[in-house]
């Protein structure tokens, strides 16, 4: 095989490079940079900073499981994106939960 022709599979299946890590970085640092921006300048009102700043927080979780933890569809991708579904969800029940407690201890209190 050429090299040329490695280089494009080892991408395709998700092999960690250097532009990956530089892509992640990059899109890292303006998503916190913008998140930052919205709260210091105070563009929006509470209820849509609140709404901006969740989708910048995802927006983040996702360049950073995408660029450098490499979950993707390939077979390699695959094995690490099983135990990270299984940690959000674990994460999930956790937070909701702990709402969910806190909500009640908070109406029957009252």
């Amino acid at each position: 095989m050429s090299h040329q022709h490695e280089k494009m599979m080892g991408q395709a299946s998700g092999q960690k490079t250097l532009s990956g890590y530089i892509t992640g970085l990059a899109l890292s640092i303006i998503l916190t940079l913008l998140a930052f921006g919205i709260v210091e300048k105070r563009l929006l009102s509470d209820a849509n900073l609140y709404i901006a700043l969740t989708v910048l927080a995802v927006a983040q979780l996702f360049v950073q499981s995408i660029c450098f933890l490499r979950l993707n569809c390939s077979t390699e991708g695959r094995w690490n994106l099983f135990p990270f579904i299984f940690t959000v969800l674990i994460i999930a029940i956790i937070v909701g939960g702990s709402l969910w407690i806190m909500y009640n201890l908070n109406i029957n209190m009252s």
